[in-house]
């Protein structure tokens, strides 16, 4: 080969380009510091590592994003870490350098086995997992399976697994992680320790949020970090791709991001403008209250965002008003505001919520959501000018409203249809099934009567027995409707022990021992001595009411 050849300038070839990470997996915790927000989960782990008291399995449950499968993952590191000297022995600080926690990190480990339940939910699944379990570790300390959204398996799936998940073996652990912890069998939830994953406060968000664009080089105001946190609603992977998302929003001119973009990308409307709105509201000016709405309409706002916003404020004007945390992040203007507003009363701020809740819902299934957005902030300029209950009572017994009559006094605005007063919080079962049928649930209803066993009964709270199966979707159904009818979100869970007996249950009873004592009564014994093939067909109850 001619030197010549050799001579030739041949240009170098460009190094691959590396394919982008999301944010989401970019930063996706790796030690149990960078686990924010569930500070209880790991201090219990890390006593129970401490002590050698660790259980065969753990159920972790929690909304989308707060770090399930990545928990489930850290202990499986924390359980198989070996140090960087290969003497380590299990810790609630893995080293994340030795062999096991790199290859854990990394989804290659072959003693760490994840399992996706939404598509192997089948038995027979199950029953290679069981033949699987009976061998030891190939390398690891243990063997650990990680199921990921457990809820989706099958019941033939979960009675196969039932046993194993009781005894299994010295070398194995089990790692379930669900969302929808109400649809995982009693059975299964009594054979593990469970650990429920909170949702993420908007400020802690906010502030991990902040050493990630700090990170990542990019700029960004405080405020529009406060938005995306309160968007995402305690999930971290929710607010890392909104973050992702507003980044990409900004381009390449250097603008970062900005709290104006956050809003026009999410949709959220300008908190300075629902002050305002607010305000307009307060003093009953129909015309400048939907002047102010089409505002916010014509910038691509969505109806449902101004009520919701509404009603975020009204809520915290009532925490200020009972001293409670203002929360982070709010501007020296909404302070201001807050305070002024703290003045009005609570029965006002009650109305303002309920109305404000019954226009959303009418808002987010209407035809038309701008109009009923319109029609709900009209209903609500006019009933502000009506006296809330108790200071008409004290009108009335004053003698200040006119009688039936009599010639109506000049009123400052026009009369309104009274707000409707709420049902009180129920105590008991059947309060509960009173509060259904009075609101028309009545299937609902039904199944509450049949099947329902109550454990425990507290405000916003219904705990009821696992012991006696229940419909599809029953917990579901009723923590809606409840809220619905309530305005607060209610928790139904099912818990363990048998519970009281339902309803209908109880009634039956009622039924038969006051039977048994028309049965039992001297004059009955005596007409059925004297007629023996007589028949007790129905009675006369103490309340009159007829009982067959």
């Amino acid at each position: 080969m001619s030197d010549s050849f050799l001579a030739l300038d041949i240009p170098e070839q460009p190094a691959a380009a590396q394919p982008y990470r999301v944010l989401a997996r970019k930063y996706r915790p790796q030690t149990f510091s960078q686990l924010i927000g569930q500070d209880a989960m790991v201090t219990t782990l890390g006593n129970a590592i401490k002590r050698g008291r660790l259980a065969h399995a753990f159920l972790l449950t929690g909304v989308r994003g707060v770090g399930k499968t990545s928990t489930a993952r850290l202990i499986a590191k924390a359980l198989n870490c070996i140090g960087p000297d290969g003497q380590g022995g299990p810790t609630i600080d893995p080293c994340g350098v030795c062999e096991p926690c790199r290859a854990i990190a990394e989804g290659r480990h072959i003693d760490v086995v994840e399992i996706d339940a939404a598509s192997n939910n089948g038995v027979d699944s199950v029953r290679e997992m069981t033949e699987a379990v009976r061998y030891a570790a190939v390398s690891a300390r243990f063997k650990i399976y990680i199921i990921d959204e457990v809820h989706m398996m099958s019941t033939p799936a979960f009675n196969a697994l039932l046993k194993t998940l009781e005894e299994p073996p010295a070398h194995v652990k089990f790692l379930l992680a669900t969302t929808e912890v109400h649809k995982v069998p009693v059975t299964v939830l009594s054979r593990c320790q469970r650990f429920d994953l909170r949702r993420i406060p908007a400020d802690l968000l906010a502030g991990h949020f902040a050493h990630v664009v700090e990170a990542e080089g990019v700029e960004a105001e405080p405020e529009a970090l406060q938005l995306i946190a309160r968007a995402a609603e305690g999930s971290a992977r929710d607010g890392l791709s909104i973050l992702d998302q507003a980044i990409a929003h900004g381009g390449l001119d250097g603008e970062g991001v900005r709290a104006d973009a956050v809003r026009q990308m999410l949709g959220l409307s300008d908190r300075g403008a629902i002050r305002t709105l607010f305000d307009l509201l307060l003093k009953a000016d129909g015309p400048g209250a939907l002047r102010a709405l089409r505002a916010q309409y014509d910038l691509g706002v969505d109806p449902a965002s101004v009520l919701r916003t509404l009603l975020e404020t009204v809520h915290a004007v009532t925490i200020v008003k009972v001293g409670g945390d203002r929360g982070p992040g709010q501007s020296a203007e909404e302070r201001a505001a807050f305070d002024g507003w703290s003045a009005l009363s609570f029965p006002m701020l009650h109305r303002l919520w309920q109305l404000l809740l019954k226009g959303h819902e009418e808002v987010s299934r209407a035809a038309l959501p701008i109009e009923a957005c319109e029609m709900a902030l009209l209903r609500i300029v006019h009933a502000s000018s009506l006296p809330d209950p108790g200071t008409l009572a004290k009108q009335l017994a004053a003698g200040q409203v006119p009688a039936m009559g009599a010639p109506p006094a000049p009123a400052p605005a026009p009369a309104a249809e009274p707000v409707a007063v709420a049902d009180p919080v129920p105590e008991t079962a059947e309060q509960v099934a009173q509060l259904l049928s009075k609101h028309g649930r009545h299937s609902l209803e039904a199944q509450f009567r049949n099947c329902a066993r109550l454990i425990r009964l507290e405000p916003q709270l219904i705990e009821l027995s696992g012991a006696r199966p229940l419909p599809a979707d029953f917990t579901r159904d009723l923590e809606n409707a409840l809220k619905g009818i309530t305005g607060s979100h209610w928790r139904v869970l099912i818990g363990e022990g048998t519970g009281e007996p339902t309803l209908r249950e109880q009634e039956t009873a009622k039924a038969e021992s006051e039977r048994d004592q028309v049965l039992n009564s001297p004059l009955v014994q005596a007409a059925l001595a004297a007629f023996p093939d007589a028949t007790l067909d129905h009675w006369q109850r103490s309340d009159g009411s007829i009982a067959r």
